[in-house]
């Protein structure tokens, strides 16, 4: 299983970070070990004191593929749900100024917690709402209608370069509003309303 995460997919986003709007698709990874299941308290780590929420859209794969046509691409996903790309935003900014690679920052153990899996809906992939909430007030809202690239190109792009395999996990990037995170924060996040994730900082 992999997780391929998108960086600076909303332009809103990009710019509230002081990054240029990307022209082309820009990927990372994070190992499995990253990974966070449904149910899972997150626990702060204690090499960074900035550690930022990023909520995304997340797609499951559903069977294996390589140089998908867009066309097909959606025959390629079988679930969704809304995940968090945990990010050390100190370590980052550190990486950065040197011009190191970031892994680091945001491939760390439990730095991808997802929510719980649903069906993929029938609905257009050009019309889904998602929302986080920490400690009840909502800090981030996306719209995918507002995604630099579409998730059917998305999914062709990365498969012209890495297999694609069932179970994989692409995250689709995030919205503007991200912010830091403390011990006692509590998230929840939603997808077309519907809470799929709820997390305990600790």
């Amino acid at each position: 299983m992999k997780i391929i995460c998108l960086a600076r997919t909303y332009a809103k986003h990009a710019k509230e970070l002081g990054n240029p709007v990307p022209e082309n698709i820009v990927l990372f990874m994070k190992p499995a070990t990253s990974l966070l299941k449904p149910g899972n308290d997150f626990y702060y780590p204690e090499f960074t004191k900035d550690l930022h929420h990023e909520c995304e859209l997340v797609v499951r794969i559903g069977k294996n593929g390589k140089h998908i046509d867009p066309q097909f691409a959606r025959n390629y996903i079988d679930q969704l749900t809304v995940g968090l790309d945990l990010t050390a935003r100190d370590l980052q900014a550190d990486l950065k100024s040197r011009k190191h690679p970031w892994e680091i920052a945001k491939a760390f153990d439990h730095a991808a917690p997802i929510g719980k899996l649903i069906p993929l809906p029938e609905k257009d992939f050009h019309d889904i709402h998602f929302e986080l909430k920490k400690n009840g007030e909502s800090v981030q809202t996306g719209h995918t209608k507002d995604l630099l690239f579409k998730i059917e190109d998305i999914i062709s792009y990365i498969s012209q370069f890495i297999t694609l395999q069932q179970g994989d996990l692409i995250f689709t990037g995030t919205p503007e509003g991200v912010g830091s995170l403390a011990i006692g924060d509590h998230l929840e996040a939603y997808l077309e309303g519907e809470k799929l994730l709820d997390l305990k900082i600790k």
